[in-house]
């Protein structure tokens, strides 16, 4: 099972909630997965979805409002993917659930957008966006290596209203559209986080940030394990130019003729190539000799080798 479906089975799970907060689920359930069908004077409502979890939870919700048996079909798609389609029928009494879920307006007009009534409390504005992400929505697994929610809509007008209700919990959604319809999207990993908390996964929740802790701790000793290479790496090209300039000096004019300190240097130096400036420091015999100040002498062997380096050049 993939991790949008386990977070959608999540969420149809959730029953401990008042009427109203059913009724604002349920509308985004039916405005984004019904079909409405007017003809010979009625008005009929289809709501589809591939998901049986997500069907049977809109079955139960429009059984529990409205008192009424709707009817379930499956049907077998021929092509393609293999899924079932489970279509949850309204026979009679459409009208008046489209009327009350705020979908259906004066005569047989869409109302468009979000009705403020239906959200004007805090739960049921959760509930809406919990019934839009069960209706058109998707996450990715935050192990796949981005960070990606998005809700799909047909309308333009209902997925800008969408857009601003996520925002209202400052989740940086933004809606464009795309070939399918119109879609919101967040990006950013702790506000997918949020918006799982808004709308009650919260078992999803506990798994998304493990995952994401996990994830993060893993860059975190990569990105370390990096530095420390690039840092060693350096050091030891550091140290192999030193020890071949110190051996050109040796072979020019011998080491017997450099100033005590650049000679104790050097030939530290030889004798341990491995080792960084503050071990270095710490071998010079006498006092301790502090990494500055081996730094300060080992360019100043540099310095003389590179005026060999230029006679030889010369010479030839």
């Amino acid at each position: 099972m993939s991790f949008a479906s386990s977070t959608k089975q999540e969420l149809t799970r959730m029953d401990d909630i008042p009427n109203c907060c059913k009724r604002a689920e349920l509308s985004a359930l039916v405005r984004m997965n019904g079909l409405v069908q007017i003809g010979n004077g009625r008005i009929g409502l289809e709501v589809t979805t591939e998901n049986n979890s997500i069907a049977r939870h809109t079955y139960k919700r429009m059984k529990e409002l409205y008192q009424l048996q709707p009817e379930v079909l499956v049907r077998k798609k021929a092509r393609l993917k293999k899924n079932n389609t489970y279509v949850i029928r309204v026979p009679s009494g459409a009208e008046k659930i489209l009327r009350d879920l705020s979908i259906l307006g004066e005569g047989v007009e869409r109302i468009s957008g979000i009705d403020p009534e239906l959200v004007k409390n805090e739960c049921c504005l959760r509930s809406y966006l919990r019934g839009a992400f069960l209706a058109g929505g998707s996450v990715n697994n935050p192990d796949s290596g981005s960070y990606h929610l998005e809700i799909v809509s047909t309308y333009q007008d209902h997925s800008e209203n969408l857009c601003k209700l996520m925002n209202r919990y400052h989740l940086h959604a933004k809606w464009i559209e795309r070939k399918k319809g119109f879609v919101v999207y967040i990006k950013e990993g702790d506000k997918i986080g949020e918006f799982l908390n808004i709308i009650g996964a919260h078992h999803t929740l506990f798994r998304f940030e493990d995952i994401r802790i996990m994830k993060d701790m893993r860059n975190s000793v990569n990105r370390l394990v990096n530095c420390e290479t690039a840092n060693l790496n350096k050091t030891i090209q550091a140290a192999m130019r030193q020890v071949e300039n110190i051996r050109l000096i040796d072979r020019e004019v011998g080491l017997d003729q450099l100033p005590d300190r650049l000679r104790e240097v050097a030939e530290a130096r030889l004798r341990h190539p491995e080792v960084s400036l503050t071990e270095l420091g710490q071998m010079l015999p006498g006092r301790k000799v502090s990494k500055s100040a081996i730094n300060h002498r080992l360019r100043k062997l540099d310095q003389i080798a590179q005026k060999y380096k230029v006679m030889q050049h010369d010479r030839k």
